[in-house]
């Protein structure tokens, strides 16, 4: 049989710090930092010989039957793990110290590429900000481009039309010029011409202007221009134009050539489309006249057209005069008078224009 095993003792048993306390005869103490086989055996293992005795007991009592209060104050001086033990403490440390950078380096490994992915998205959006801004800014500078060549075209188009505008009033104005020059000149030479008894009852017509055949001007103008201008061979109706004249009812109207002409019992009694009704001509009538209210119609030559017209033309004027409607010197109101006497001498010798 092989020997019992000897209990194990702490080899620094007698080095560690106990502190002894006599109370009723029990001993108390709080041994420090004791490794795992003194731990466990330390019920077995008798007291030294150099260990206070009891003063009632020969030896001291196992420890199973003694209550022992532990507290650790501190580590063993003498105390040693084992071999397994400190490899694999030393082995968990060195484990946990490679761990340790380890992790703190793929923490900072991954802090590195989210920030850099970060940075790179960043980097992509002021890109894309960029490059959006740039095409604005390109459209932008193309739409003040075309505004500018716009406005310069319009500017260029304005010059142009204001030189126009200047030029055509400048040649407005010597055109007047022109005009007026001729108007004065007429005048003057009418002034050398006319008679002064003429103007004379002409102005005194003009203090008051009326449309009595008596008063010495119209008087005048009656017996040298109107009546014999409407002095034609049909007496009757002669007349009657007469009065239609100075009533101002009277109407001429073209002749439509396309139809043929409807004319009443008097229209056939006085002249035919072929015929004046007037002088009793045979002539191409293309106008037409109407007295009055009246539904009958006369045709008529151009040449008794043109005498109606140029009588027609005289009163008109007069009775603006008598309106007010003309504002002009009596030298050139008497000018325009004469002028229109003139075209009535003309008429009445069978001059006209070809179009009448």
């Amino acid at each position: 049989m092989d020997p019992p095993e000897e209990p194990a003792r702490c080899p620094a048993r007698g080095t560690c710090p106990v502190f002894l306390a006599m109370s009723s005869g029990t001993v108390s103490y709080a041994p420090s930092g004791l490794c795992p086989a003194l731990e466990r055996n330390l019920g077995e293992e008798p007291w030294g010989t150099d260990s206070l005795p009891q003063p009632d007991q020969g030896l001291p009592p196992p420890l199973s039957a003694v209550p022992v209060p532990w507290k650790s104050v501190g580590p063993c001086k003498g105390h040693r793990e084992s071999p397994g033990a400190l490899v694999e403490t030393s082995a968990g440390e060195e484990a946990q110290g490679e761990e340790g950078p380890a992790a703190a380096q793929l923490d900072v490994s991954r802090l590195r590429s989210s920030s850099m992915e970060i940075r790179e998205k960043g980097s992509e959006f002021l890109k894309e900000e960029l490059h959006k801004a740039q095409k604005e800014l390109k459209l932008k500078d193309e739409e003040c481009e075309r505004l500018s060549k716009v406005r310069e075209q319009l500017e260029q188009e304005l010059e142009e039309l204001t030189a126009s505008l200047f030029e055509e009033a400048h040649k407005m104005v010597r055109e007047a010029n022109v005009k007026q020059a001729a108007s004065e000149k007429q005048l003057k030479e009418a002034r050398g011409k006319v008679d002064t008894t003429l103007f004379a009852e002409f102005q005194a017509w003009r203090e008051s202007p009326t449309l009595d055949k008596t008063c010495p001007f119209l008087e005048r103008v009656y017996r040298e221009d109107v009546g014999p201008c409407l002095d034609f061979t049909m007496r009757e109706l002669s007349a009657l134009v007469r009065a239609a004249v100075e009533d101002n009812t009277l109407t001429i109207e073209p002749v439509a050539s396309q139809t043929p002409p409807t004319v009443k019992v008097a229209e056939v009694e006085c002249g035919s489309a072929n015929t004046c009704a007037l002088s009793g001509l045979a002539r191409v009538c293309r106008h037409r006249i109407r007295l009055g209210d009246s539904e009958s119609h006369y045709y008529i030559s151009p040449s008794s057209r043109a005498r109606i017209t140029a009588v027609c033309n005289f009163f008109t004027y007069i009775r603006y005069i008598q309106q007010g409607l003309v504002r002009q010197d009596a030298e050139l109101m008497f000018w325009e008078v004469t002028r229109l006497r003139k075209e009535m001498s003309l008429a009445k010798l069978g001059f006209f224009p070809q179009e009448a």
